[in-house]
């Protein structure tokens, strides 16, 4: 036969536990910006940060145990980010 003949091979295989934690955190964090978009939740409230902090810890986390440095660091600066955005989101409000 003439021609190029292409051959696709699909490899099946139960996620891991570095493939569900990292897909719990990027599922929360994804969850966190949707909520917002759709304002379900205020862009300055507790809990879009702590979607961020749990979701992009997680995915930290994944990110060290397969070793992909470039997302240890995005992961742990949003992290990191997210943390300071709750701090001072706590500063802000009256006592």
């Amino acid at each position: 036969m003439n021609g190029l003949t292409f051959t696709f091979a699909f490899q099946i295989r139960i996620m891991t536990y570095n493939d569900i934690i990292g897909f719990i955190g990027v599922f929360i964090t994804l969850l966190a910006y949707f909520l917002i978009i759709f304002n379900f939740i205020p862009k300055e409230g507790v809990l879009f940060y702590m979607m961020n902090i749990v979701g992009a810890g997680l995915a930290c986390y994944a990110s060290v145990l397969i070793v992909y440095w470039p997302f240890v660091v995005l992961e742990g600066t949003w992290t990191l980010i997210s943390i300071v955005g709750l701090i001072k989101f706590y500063r802000v409000q009256p006592h």
